[in-house]
């Protein structure tokens, strides 16, 4: 299993708006970094579910992929994936908490916040979870 965060601007699209869906289409996509790293992801990998642009931006929850990358619709030189509802965090993990964990400061989040669609190592993935009071 890999491990990966995703972003959404809560106004947009959020962790609880994802809760209510159940599954939902991860689409929109228009960075080639991020595009290749949704074209990485395998079914079962989990997600943290990051809102940007928020007070405070935060990790506000989990995903799982349910369905791995295929073309969009509308540009099949992008793609998208499928992600479902696992959690939402009881309390969400603020990014200036994230900054400030030693353990983090290697975290894509942390040195690359802009990119919508990045990795997490396993160990990453462990900590965010401590840090936010939730179990693995």
């Amino acid at each position: 299993m890999a491990y990966w965060l995703i972003k959404s601007e809560p106004g947009v699209f959020s962790i609880d708006d994802l809760a209510k869906a159940k599954r939902t289409e991860w689409d929109g996509i228009r960075n080639y970094q991020a595009r290749n790293n949704m074209r990485a992801m395998k079914k079962g990998d989990r997600c943290l579910f990051y809102h940007s642009n928020a007070k405070p931006s935060a990790v506000a929850g989990i995903a799982e992929i349910v369905r791995e990358a295929y073309p969009e619709p509308t540009d099949d030189r992008w793609s998208l994936v499928d992600v479902k509802f696992i959690n939402n965090f009881k309390s969400p993990l603020s990014l200036e908490a994230v900054k400030g964990d030693l353990a983090l400061k290697k975290m894509v989040l942390v040195n690359n916040s802009r990119l919508s669609v990045q990795p997490v190592t396993a160990a990453e993935y462990k900590r965010v979870l401590t840090l936010a009071g939730e179990k693995g």
